[in-house]
């Protein structure tokens, strides 16, 4: 099989159906997969993807008991496919299924290990893309990664790199730095990125912090060696402090 598609799904109970058969149609000159991973929506995507699985052979679902976040679900997914390349897509179609084709197209013409799609115009909200704004700068300096480019959630991934992430066994997976971890061989094309079609964007301010916190402190040991050189230094700093104090009554 040459492709696997990872969608995690939240609250899609209005777009998922549309979005899994637009890629059966523009994806149908390849073989490939759809794996599904309900992460814990409370809507009625779960009934909607299981009616999809039956009803088309290359189609997988996944169910998760609860809410566990987007690259927990896209973990999951990453256990499950058969595909020679994986791509991850969000399943609001704000990246259109087609595009896939551009990520495909370079990661196998440049042999890349990964391939970020870059958003030439981006529609996210405006505190989101702040948001991505500061994690990029972060993951530069944590993962010495090139600062033109942008770790974007649309990505293909050559199946042995897929393999080696899915031996990571923390508690919360960001893909992009497991990534780094495994490969510098990474790539970026540029793609179309659409506005939502429908509801609004579950990536809350809340989600935000807790990613910034899981990238600062779970994938780099800088941050831990910067607050034990700085409790170092105030540990000297107070035993300089005593010394002198007690010379000083004397």
């Amino acid at each position: 099989m040459l492709l696997s598609v990872v969608i995690p799904v939240y609250k899609s109970e209005n777009s998922i159906r549309i979005l899994v058969e637009k890629l059966i149609t523009d994806l149908s000159q390849i073989d490939f997969e759809i794996v599904l991973v309900i992460d814990g929506s409370p809507d009625n995507s779960d009934k909607i993807c299981f009616d999809l699985s039956q009803k088309y052979s290359n189609v997988k679902t996944i169910s998760l008991r609860k809410n566990y976040g987007e690259f927990t679900a896209v973990f999951c997914g990453l256990n499950n496919v058969s595909g020679q390349y994986v791509v991850m897509i969000d399943d609001d179609f704000q990246q259109a299924p087609s595009e896939i084709f551009k990520l495909l197209n370079e990661i196998q013409s440049e042999d890349f290990d990964v391939v970020y799609g870059k958003y030439e115009t981006k529609k996210h909200a405006t505190y989101r893309n702040l948001g991505s704004w500061f994690v990029n700068k972060i993951t530069t300096f944590l993962f010495q990664k090139p600062k033109d480019l942008y770790l974007s959630s649309f990505k293909i991934i050559k199946k042995e790199i897929v393999d080696e992430m899915i031996q990571y066994n923390g508690m919360y997976p960001y893909l992009d730095g497991i990534i780094f971890k495994i490969t510098n061989n990474v790539g970026q094309i540029i793609v179309q990125h659409n506005s939502r079609k429908d509801g609004n964007s579950t990536y809350t301010f809340r989600k935000l912090i807790s990613l910034l916190l899981s990238v600062i402190f779970g994938y780099s040991l800088v941050p831990i060696r910067i607050i034990l050189g700085l409790g170092i230094l105030l540990f000297v700093l107070s035993l300089f402090g005593i010394i002198f104090h007690f010379f000083d009554n004397q």
